[in-house]
């Protein structure tokens, strides 16, 4: 698949399996928030460092958001979202030749990220808001559409389904429906379940089985589980759910049943762990291939 970086439109094998390293701008996202806020426009200098390093440990994505869409999340001012996003944006392209993907689903960033040097526009939205999916076509960069139900300050409220693998899947293939009547081909196109946005444990864990019924054609899927709630739930003990900070092996392990049941792209805050639990499941599916036969 055809990514941009900053020399060129570049092809990234995603047969192995890739790390996209999560940056966020914000004050309140429910892992890291307020690490490398750019309050005032101070402290970018902390963002493009983290940046190079997620990429020293693996990362061939990174991720920058500048709303968080935790559970409860209030929406962010698009002028807000802006100065947070996009001078990280133009720091990490001017000093990286890395594919930034940017996080949002305000059109008006897109076309702003775009010119400034993203490579990746990630909609948790799926570009549903009113010029999102002609700001993408415009920009001619590849696209990651997510699942949601409902918005962030009520998603978790109750969320309910039939049958969340097929709803999901209905979804997802109704938007890349919408992407090719854009005249946006299913090459530029990855597609997310959005673990954790408007699901319950059970729904997350039908839809971690089920990856490969979620496929669409030969569109990579991407895949987000890094210090989740649904971690914090399965960890759980009599004192409650296991903090954020000490979810890390518990999604590892997530990360990596991902990977042995399709997903391309492993979104984490934990990027050097993350890459070294993918590059050790991948050898074990290609040795698995090789003594099935399986090419």
């Amino acid at each position: 698949m055809r990514f941009k970086q900053q020399t060129g439109f570049k092809e990234l094998n995603l047969q192995t399996p890739k790390v996209m390293g999560v940056l966020n701008v914000t004050p309140d996202s429910f892992s890291d928030g307020g690490r490398f806020y750019q309050a005032n426009g101070n402290g970018i200098t902390a963002a493009v460092d983290h940046a190079e390093r997620m990429i020293e440990q693996g990362a061939s994505f990174i991720d920058i958001g500048g709303e968080s869409t935790r559970p409860g999340a209030s929406p962010v001012p698009l002028q807000q979202e802006l100065d947070r996003v996009i001078p990280v944006v133009e720091k990490v392209a001017a000093k990286l030749d890395c594919i930034i993907s940017v996080d949002s689903s305000s059109p008006q960033l897109m076309t702003e990220a775009a010119a400034a040097g993203a490579g990746l526009l990630n909609d948790v939205r799926a570009f549903q808001r009113d010029g999102a999916l002609e700001a993408a076509a415009a920009s001619g960069l590849p696209m990651c559409l997510m699942h949601m139900r409902g918005e962030p300050e009520t998603m978790q409220l109750q969320p309910t389904y039939a049958s969340v693998l097929e709803e999901v899947r209905g979804f997802l293939v109704a938007r890349v429906k919408c992407c090719e009547a854009a005249n946006i081909n299913s090459d530029r196109l990855l597609i997310d379940p959005g673990f954790g946005f408007g699901k319950t444990l059970s729904h997350n864990i039908q839809l971690l089985n089920g990856l490969e019924q979620l496929r669409i054609g030969s569109i990579p899927l991407l895949v987000g589980l890094s210090r989740k709630s649904m971690i914090g739930a399965m960890l759980a003990s009599a004192a409650g759910p296991r903090d954020v900070a000490d979810r890390l092996y518990g999604g590892l392990a997530l990360a990596t049943i991902a990977v042995m049941n399709g997903a391309s792209i492993i979104r984490s805050h934990d990027v050097g762990a993350t890459s070294d639990a993918l590059r050790v499941a991948h050898q074990v599916s290609l040795a698995a291939g090789a003594e099935s036969g399986v090419e």
